[in-house]
This record gives C-alpha cells, sequence and structure tokens, in this order.
C-alpha cells in the first residue's frame, strides 16, 4: 500500500489538523515536537505521511501531486487559483476577508471610480472588484500591514482577511463590504481521489463526523 500524503498550512491549522487526526486514531508524535527540524512525518500504521509547509505552497503541492491532500484556508485556496478539488469545510480557523477602510471611503465604492486598492490578495481583489461589482481599481500588491495603506494615502482601501476587527478599529478603519466567509478547507489532488478514493473518503467521513460531534 502507498503512502498518503499530507500538506498542511504551518500554524495553528496544521496544530488543529493534528489535534483531529490523533482523535481518529492517526498520531504522529514527531510532528508534535517544538524543536523538531524535519519536514515530513510518518505514521506507519496507517501509510500516512505528513509535512507542513507555507500555506500558499500548499495548493501547489496538492495541484501537481506531490500531496494528495490539503489542509489550508479558503483565502489561499482563492487566491492561488490551482487545480484541485476542495471537498471539506472543516469549519476552524473563521474569518472574513474584507473591503476595510476609512468611513469616508464608503461612498468611493458606489461611485464607480477608480481607486487604488491595497492587499496581500491581489487575485481575489482583482476578482471582486472587476467581476463582482464592476468597479476599475488599482491593486497594489503589500506584503506586512495592509491597514497602513489607507493611514498614510497609498490607498483608499484595503482588501484583508478579518477575524475580530479589533486592529482595524484601533487605526480608523472600518468593514466597508464582505467578500466571503474564510475558514479551514480540505483540498485534493483530483488524480488522488480516483486513485485512492476509497482511501480518501474513509478520511473524509472520519473528519466529518468527529467535526459534528464536536459542534
Amino acid at each position: 500500500m502507498r503512502y498518503l500524503t499530507f500538506a498542511l498550512a504551518k500554524g495553528r491549522l496544521a496544530k488543529k489538523t493534528l489535534e483531529l487526526f490523533e482523535k481518529m486514531g492517526i498520531t504522529c508524535e514527531e510532528a508534535k515536537d517544538p524543536d523538531t527540524r524535519k519536514l515530513i512525518f510518518t505514521n506507519e500504521e496507517h501509510k500516512i505521511k505528513f509535512f507542513l509547509s507555507k500555506a500558499s505552497d500548499v495548493p501547489t503541492y496538492i495541484e501537481y501531486g506531490a500531496a494528495d491532500v490539503g489542509v489550508v484556508g479558503k483565502d489561499t485556496i482563492l487566491e492561488e487559483g490551482r487545480n484541485l478539488y476542495e471537498v471539506m469545510d472543516l469549519g476552524f480557523g473563521k474569518c472574513r476577508m474584507c473591503v476595510c477602510g476609512p468611513e469616508s471611503a464608503k461612498e468611493l465604492l458606489t461611485k464607480n471610480e477608480i481607486i487604488r486598492v491595497a492587499t496581500k490578495y491581489p487575485n481575489i481583489a482583482k476578482d471582486y472588484f472587476n467581476n463582482t461589482k464592476n468597479q476599475t481599481v488599482e491593486i497594489i500588491k503589500l506584503n506586512g500591514s495592509v491597514e497602513l495603506a489607507p493611514i498614510v494615502d497609498l490607498s483608499e482601501v484595503i482588501v484583508d482577511i478579518v477575524e475580530t476587527g479589533s486592529t482595524l478599529r484601533e487605526n480608523g478603519l472600518d468593514v466597508l463590504e464582505e467578500i466571503c466567509p474564510l475558514s479551514a478547507r480540505v483540498v485534493v489532488n483530483q488524480v488522488s481521489l480516483r486513485m485512492e478514493h476509497e482511501r480518501i473518503l474513509k478520511i473524509l467521513d472520519q473528519l466529518n463526523n468527529l467535526i459534528q460531534n464536536e459542534k
């Protein structure tokens, strides 16, 4: 039997996913060691391998078949736009993708004026403004704190993930429009789903039952 390989987005999503697997009886002690330098962790009993990667790389590993199954945020799936199957919402890591800015920017979103939008998610922002709102915008890609952009007049608004909104409020910004809800999702390689259909479905069923029971 070949190994099923899982790519997990580093950080909270990986930690929570590994906890779920442990409840299903699929343990991986090595992965819990905070000092480990190992990149791949193996459960021999179930013939499963896990590796942790940067969230934005998970869809790439899945599309190219370097991993069979992945767990990553919906924001990354939308931004990366890879060929894969999104098969399950795990329901944790909940937040929203929003257009944010000072209250005064609200009317700019209704006037169809060309405005500047700063974001870490240029593809999501472009899709929303071009296809949902039919508004022409200039997208400015940033890697750091996007909240800074409207404050220093780099952009009129930002597109960013909002959890509680406290960082926005502290900087005099508000949620002006909601683009979509986000949470952790399970993604599967298209070939793997055909070749390993039974094994993958069995794991998905177990995950689903666990999540329903935890509600």
